[in-house]
């Protein structure tokens, strides 16, 4: 009878040569945490994959700078600009957006003391990033639901210049929350199978955070101009 023989899991090795050193914090250095499991570890990433990330930051925030200075310029010149006093929900997607940050980086945590090769103590990261997840949802149904009182109130996208910029910044942010919750997912799906890289991680986890410091800004934006 034959007997099947299963591989044991390959370890991808391969560095980058300016870097003289192993462990964690290295380079492009990877990790892959599959729940406490580390079958497979990658540790080069190419130089875009990791510095991608800020030029995708970079003009994130020329476009929101740009809708400053329309809002600026729109009010400066209207008769027509009317105060708009913004849905109190706004402030509580602002917990939960927070909240959300806060979880991606305990997931980031754990993944990092495993990847040290303590996984007994490191625990689940998995459950933080679907916790991460899930918040992040919950702050983009937050907006559709102040969206909606605005709408109660008969305010729409083209009752004034207050409302309008209203629904620009806080819609155009919020599509950009959808894709750091397309890239939660992702690295979920390579956590899950072993593929995932730091720089992966790390590049979403800044992407995460910006979000909440361009919301706060918005926020601040929106109270005082609106």
């Amino acid at each position: 009878m034959a007997t099947t023989v299963h591989e044991p899991p390959k370890i991808e090795s391969q560095r980058d040569p300016s870097q003289s050193h192993g462990g964690f914090n290295g380079g492009g250095q990877g990790l892959v945490p599959g729940k406490g499991n580390l079958p497979a570890v990658k540790h080069y990433s190419p130089p875009p994959a990791s510095t991608g990330i800020w030029v995708v930051l970079a003009s994130i925030t020329m476009t929101f700078a740009a809708f400053t200075s329309a809002l600026i310029v729109r009010q400066g010149s209207a008769l027509d600009w009317r105060h708009l006093t913004l849905p109190n929900i706004l402030y509580v997607n602002t917990l939960v957006l927070f909240a959300s940050s806060f979880a991606l980086e305990m997931a980031r945590r754990r993944i990092r003391v495993i990847a040290g090769g303590l996984k007994a103590d490191s625990g689940d990261p998995s459950r933080w990033l679907y916790a991460a997840l899930s918040l992040g949802l919950l702050f983009v149904v937050g907006q559709y639901i102040a969206w909606a009182q605005l709408r109660a109130q008969g305010l729409y996208l083209a009752t004034n210049p207050n409302s309008s910029f209203f629904y620009v910044l806080t819609a155009v942010h919020a599509v950009h929350v959808l894709g750091g919750l397309g890239g939660l997912l992702r690295v979920i799906r390579k956590m899950s199978n072993s593929t995932l890289r730091k720089s992966t991680l790390d590049a979403t986890a800044y992407y995460w955070h910006f979000m909440d410091g361009l919301w706060v800004y918005l926020l601040v934006l929106l109270w005082v101009k609106l």
